[in-house]
C-alpha cells in the first residue's frame, strides 16, 4: 500500500468522494453532514491524502490547518471492500505524524455519533483521540462526536 498527496484532480479520487458524501448523506441528516465535496478540500489550508494497493484506489483522508496550533483530519474514508484490513490505521498514523512535523500541538476532528460510525470512533479512540466539545465553527449537535488529541 502507497499512500500519496493526491491534487484532487483525478476522475477515480471524483467518483470515490462522490461515493462517500452519498454513503453520509444515507446515515446522517443534513443539518450534521460536515463531509467536504472537492471544492471544499481544495483550499490552501487543507493537504489531501489518497492511499493506494498497486492501481487500486482504496483510501483516503485530509488535515486541514485550523491554526499554527491545531489541525483537523478531513474526509477519512476506506472502500467497503478494504475495511477491516489496517488501511485506516495507515493512513491515521500517517496523518498523525506529518502533524507533528508539521509542528501541530493538537488535532481534532469530527464524526457521527450513529452506530455507523462506531468503528471510526473505536479507531480514533486506539490512537489516544478524546471526547471533546466542538471545536472551531462547529456548534453543539446530537449526531456528531468531537474528537482530539494532544500531540
Amino acid at each position: 500500500m502507497e499512500i500519496k498527496i493526491d491534487d484532487l484532480s483525478g476522475s477515480e479520487i471524483a467518483e470515490f468522494l462522490e461515493e462517500h458524501i452519498r454513503e453520509m448523506k444515507s446515515v446522517s441528516p443534513p443539518e450534521s453532514k460536515h463531509a467536504l465535496d472537492l471544492a471544499g478540500l481544495r483550499k490552501p489550508q487543507i493537504t489531501f491524502w489518497t492511499i493506494w494497493d498497486s492501481s487500486c484506489l482504496i483510501g483516503c483522508g485530509a488535515m486541514k490547518e485550523l491554526d499554527a496550533s491545531h489541525a483537523e483530519i478531513k474526509s477519512m474514508r476506506t472502500t467497503t471492500s478494504y475495511r477491516g484490513k489496517g488501511v485506516a490505521s495507515m493512513l491515521l498514523q500517517h496523518i498523525l505524524n506529518e502533524a507533528k512535523l508539521r509542528g501541530y500541538r493538537r488535532i481534532s476532528l469530527e464524526t457521527g455519533s450513529m452506530p455507523f460510525f462506531e468503528p471510526a470512533r473505536n479507531l480514533y479512540a486506539k490512537y489516544g483521540f478524546k471526547n471533546c466539545a466542538p471545536f472551531s465553527k462547529y456548534k453543539e449537535d446530537p449526531n456528531s462526536v468531537f474528537m482530539t488529541k494532544d500531540l
